[in-house]
């Protein structure tokens, strides 16, 4: 049975056709994968069947009636649940608080907590998503909360469930409970829209798979059809090289050290008596479930949080908490979240690429008169030599697809003005926290080629990464961070996958 038909769904933003004539059915007890590159249009079309936007043209019709457009009320109603990539909770309510928010009238004198917490066990227990409803959510690891995102779906008796790239933060073992709950889901009847870039997730768990370029529907096949290489293809409109791990040619001096480092933060996110050395031509990769510590450790190195303990030093001397001054000796950020700190939404991309030096000399007279003729120059030098395609340098950055912005980002810290190059002000020390968090294929390759680049050329590379598959794969030494504790790192050929999700479970084994 048919339990979803998108027709000829067409929704344009100016001259941009995000979603060009888009149709899709999805049937009972399927999962479909969505695939495409960054800015091929699947997060528009999500939001066009979830309500946040109004197509163009075209309808949708849920279990063959006519759905309502722009109404989210409207979706919920028809049966339709969403769990976002960034979990949608409030940490100092409840499970059942978090599962019940929304589903009662404000004019309902009193809430029925006894019923709605029978509901919320007995659907936890038809499809194995064990809860407890009076914890509080801030105490959850990241797999129970997202635990609680699917099951605040399924008490509002979704039946198609959308999950936009699920296991973005999960240990591996976490990963493993989530494919095992899809299938109970899929065998009591529920109906899965699949969003991932890992195609290795994609050609286990799916039935189908759709693939988006451009705005368009270019492919769909049946998984077992299908190849990964493939899937890559239609993806990008050509053979993607993936990124495979090259042994580091020359480790050289010491260019960072933390010695017994602690500071403060939030919960796990801070430090707890770190010891780490990164060194010159070495990719040091940091493992872990987001929240333990990992935004610390960047910002700290990255000159925005300060150190209550212990020492930091860069080239034999003492860590300076000012962003501006660590750019200034030689430090490159490539931050976790590109809109809200990567770059400035509203200013154009020639501005962004100059941003971290606009009162350097190369860039400014006196530290107040812009040089805009030398900025737009270099903005254009990062553009052509990292492939950032936007429409050109007055473009605001916010109109950029995720991974072009990331390309801004890399080029930023990477391509290093000419006149301050002359000064020796080549990156020393690159913090790359996240740098193909929610990349497509393609520009995952390209990302990952340009760190072990940086590496070669002499730079240490801190890399911080929730991908396992891309911690092994860059990483000359791997250590993982598990309530703000650093373990002892060791050469990646030490580890395997299961040691280290076991690492980032906390085990100390």
């Amino acid at each position: 049975m048919t339990v979803l038909s998108l027709r000829g769904i067409t929704k344009r933003f100016g001259a941009l056709v995000a979603n060009d004539d888009i149709s899709l059915d999805l049937q009972t007890g399927e999962v479909l994968a969505l695939l495409g590159e960054n800015g091929a249009g699947k997060s528009t079309l999500m939001s066009i069947l979830f309500g946040h936007y109004v197509a163009d043209a075209g309808h949708i019709e849920t279990f063959g009636r006519p759905l309502a457009p722009g109404n989210p009320k409207a979706a919920l109603a028809a049966g339709i649940g969403m769990v976002h990539q960034h979990f949608t909770l409030a940490d100092n309510l409840s499970v059942l608080d978090n599962v019940l928010m929304g589903t009662e009238s404000l004019w309902q004198p009193f809430s029925r907590r006894s019923a709605a917490r029978t509901k919320l066990m007995d659907v936890a227990q038809r499809f194995g998503l064990p809860v407890q409803p009076d914890a509080m959510v801030g105490s959850l690891s990241v797999g129970e909360r997202q635990r609680v995102e699917i099951l605040k779906a399924l008490y509002r008796d979704a039946r198609v469930l959308i999950l936009d790239e699920p296991t973005a933060v999960l240990t591996p073992q976490e990963s493993e409970a989530l494919f095992g709950t899809l299938s109970q889901m899929v065998a009591q009847g529920l109906s899965i829209i699949f969003i991932s870039h890992k195609l290795a997730e994609v050609m286990r768990v799916s039935h189908r798979i759709a693939v988006l370029r451009g705005g368009k529907l270019v492919a769909e096949a049946q998984t077992r059809e299908t190849t990964q290489a493939q899937l890559a293809l239609w993806m990008v409109g050509h053979a993607i090289a993936g990124t495979t791990r090259s042994p580091a040619r020359r480790v050289g001096d010491a260019v960072c050290v933390l010695d017994h480092a602690r500071t403060d933060g939030d919960g796990h996110d801070r430090l707890r008596d770190v010891t780490l050395t990164l060194r010159a031509g070495e990719i040091t990769a940091i493992a872990g479930v987001s929240g333990n510590g990992q935004v610390a450790l960047a910002e700290l190195l990255s000159g925005t949080r300060r150190a209550t303990a212990g020492t930091v030093r860069l080239m034999g001397r003492d860590l300076p908490p000012s962003p501006a001054r660590l750019v200034q000796r030689g430090v490159a950020r490539i931050p976790e979240d590109r809109h809200a700190v990567g770059v400035i939404g509203d200013l154009p991309l020639w501005e962004n690429a100059v941003s971290e030096r606009l009162r350097s000399r190369a860039f400014s007279h006196w530290r107040f008169w812009v040089r805009r003729g030398a900025a737009k120059a270099h903005a254009r030098a990062v553009e052509k030599a990292f492939d950032v395609r936007g429409g050109g340098l007055d473009t605001p950055a916010r109109s950029l697809s995720g991974g072009n912005m990331q390309k801004l980002i890399l080029g930023r810290a990477l391509l290093t003005p000419a006149s301050v190059a002359a000064q020796n002000r080549l990156a020393r020390l690159i913090v790359a926290h996240q740098p193909t968090w929610g990349l497509d294929i393609g520009a995952v390759a390209y990302v990952q080629q340009q760190l072990v680049a940086a590496r070669d050329a002499g730079a240490a590379v801190l890399l911080i990464s929730d991908d396992l598959d891309e911690v092994l794969t860059l990483g000359d030494r791997v250590a993982v961070m598990h309530g703000g504790h650093l373990g002892e790192p060791r050469a990646a050929s030490a580890w395997t996958r299961e040691a280290i999700g076991l690492a980032m479970a906390g085990s100390k084994a």
